[in-house]
C-alpha cells in the first residue's frame, strides 16, 4: 500500500520532499495541484477533483492514507481546516458506498496561525540575508498606493535570499536552474531542524507509518 500526500505547488513539493527526505519517511507526493505559472490557484475545487481522482486506487486497496498540506494563507488554520475537511466528507461518503475506508488527515502550513510556504521558509533561514534584509527599508519606503501584501512581500523576500544572498555572481547568471526552489532547498540554506517545523514533521511520519 502506499501512503500519498497532495500538497498545492511545485515550491511545496520541493519543500515537503527535502523534509521527507531529512526524516526518512515513506511517502508518495502526488502532482501538485496548481500549475507552476497559477499565482492565485482555486485549491479547495481541485482538492477536491485530485481526491476523487484517487478514490479509484483507494477503492482497490493501493492507499492506505491520504494527507493533505495547505497555506493557511489569510483565512487561517480552523477555516482552511474546515474548507478541507468537507471535501474530505465527500470522498468518504463515496468510500463507504464501495465499503472502502482511508485514513484522511491534513496540516495547515501557517506562522502564528496565517501565512503561508514562504513565510515559513524565511523563519527557517539559516545562512546570511543580508541583501533580503534590507527589502524591509523597501517596503516601508513604498507609497500608500503601491503598497505590497505580505504574501507577495515574502515570496519577494525568499527569491532574494536565494538569488543574491546564496547564489554566486556565476549561478545568478542562470538563476532560474541555479538558484530556484528546487536548487535551493537542496543547499542547506534552510534550517530542517527548527523546532517551528516539528508538528509537521509529526504529520508526515504519521502519513508515512
Amino acid at each position: 500500500m502506499s501512503n500519498v500526500l497532495i500538497v498545492e505547488s511545485e515550491n511545496d513539493k520541493f519543500f515537503i520532499e527535502a523534509l521527507i527526505a531529512h526524516i526518512s519517511a515513506n511517502i508518495e507526493i502526488g502532482q501538485p495541484i496548481c500549475a507552476i505559472d497559477e499565482y492565485e490557484c482555486l485549491g479547495m475545487s481541485k482538492l477536491e477533483e485530485r481526491l476523487r481522482a484517487l478514490t479509484h486506487r483507494i477503492i482497490k486497496g493501493e492507499i492506505e492514507k491520504v494527507g493533505i498540506i495547505f497555506d493557511a494563507d489569510k483565512v487561517g488554520v480552523k477555516k482552511r481546516t474546515e474548507q478541507i475537511q468537507e471535501k474530505i466528507y465527500l470522498v468518504i461518503n463515496e468510500l463507504e458506498l464501495e465499503n472502502r475506508t482511508a485514513i484522511f488527515d491534513s496540516y495547515i502550513q501557517n506562522k502564528d496561525g496565517n501565512g503561508e510556504l514562504e513565510t515559513v521558509l524565511k523563519e527557517i533561514k539559516s545562512k546570511d540575508s543580508t541583501i533580503a534584509d534590507c527589502l524591509e527599508s523597501w517596503k516601508k519606503c513604498l507609497p500608500d498606493d503601491k503598497k505590497v501584501s505580505q504574501k507577495d512581500f515574502d515570496k519577494f523576500w525568499i527569491q532574494i535570499y536565494q538569488r543574491y544572498d546564496q547564489c554566486t555572481k556565476k549561478e545568478q547568471k542562470q538563476a532560474w536552474r541555479k538558484c530556484d526552489n528546487e536548487i535551493s532547498l537542496s543547499k542547506n540554506i534552510y534550517d530542517l531542524n527548527s523546532p517551528i517545523l516539528e508538528n509537521l514533521k509529526k504529520f508526515l511520519k504519521e502519513i508515512g507509518e
